[in-house]
């Protein structure tokens, strides 16, 4: 069966110029500290992660034909490398406010150092494929929904829909290669159990590592409104869960969630821009 990735898709590595506010605003988003940590905490991930993707990917480069997928594959490769370069800058300024990244970073170094010596090239790409589904569904609601990132420093929210674009429009390279050289449902489902407690965990620890730094860990203030802002009534993360479960399903496939001319839209403040300079 024919892979439904729209089979015109260019997926090709951007460059834009983020300026990060000197000296850096810790509360950048609006002020508010819970919302700017919880990117934060999620930043950190990405660069000893996507480096990571780019290995599992490139592993089996060599035995996909279809030239289409092949061009993809280095248009992944191209933008993961760019995403990985931009979080090490925000990983610096965060390190430069005093967070303690070298402790935060620790257990994913490890934890990444241990599953490429001891677990098979099979497992490394199933757990890219789970990775990338959840940037998936998080970069669609960041380009739906504009409330995700209002009041933020705007050089900080162009920073991430330039992530959320270039996360939606590779979203099913890894999948896609996953399907070709392996397919089975199972391992990936298992894949992304683990991939889901660890990235809460991980999250969640840099979250905390940062409000404590801050002085704001126990206040109650900041925990009711930042999870009532996760998973309230109108909570940003509660209208993914479904889109998260879609991946459990044997025939999901990531463009049964077709954002297509959503990326088509967003497209045009980056491409646009770099033409202009």
């Amino acid at each position: 069966m024919p892979s439904p990735t729209p089979p015109d898709l260019q997926i090709k590595p951007r460059q834009p110029a983020f300026t990060l506010a000197q000296p850096w605003s810790r509360h950048w988003h609006g002020g508010n500290a819970f919302k700017s940590h919880f990117f934060d905490a999620m930043s950190l991930l990405f660069p000893d992660g996507e480096r990571f993707f780019i290995d599992s990917v490139r592993h089996y480069r060599d035995q996909v034909t279809d030239p289409q997928l092949q061009k993809q594959i280095g248009g992944f490769i191209g933008q993961e490398a760019h995403h990985s370069r931009e979080h090490d800058r925000y990983s610096l300024a965060l390190r430069q406010c005093g967070y303690d990244l070298d402790y935060l970073e620790r257990r994913l170094k490890r934890r990444l150092a241990f599953v490429r010596k001891h677990l098979p090239p099979k497992v490394h790409l199933a757990s890219t494929v789970a990775v990338e589904h959840f940037t998936a569904i998080m970069a669609d609601a960041i380009l739906k929904n504009p409330q995700w990132l209002a009041g933020a420093d705007p050089d900080m929210a162009k920073l991430w829909r330039w992530h959320a674009l270039e996360e939606s429009e590779h979203k099913a390279v890894a999948f896609d290669l996953y399907q070709q050289v392996y397919g089975s449902p199972w391992l990936r489902r298992r894949a992304m159990l683990h991939s889901t407690l660890y990235f809460t965990l991980d999250t969640f620890k840099g979250l905390v590592h940062m409000l404590k730094r801050d002085g704001l860990l126990w206040n109650w203030r900041i925990w009711r409104d930042g999870l009532g802002w996760l998973w309230g009534s109108r909570g940003i993360l509660r209208p993914l869960v479904r889109a998260y479960l879609d991946f459990y399903k044997a025939d999901f496939h990531p463009w049964q969630h077709d954002n297509l001319q959503l990326i088509l839209d967003y497209r045009r403040e980056f491409d646009i821009s770099a033409e202009a300079r």
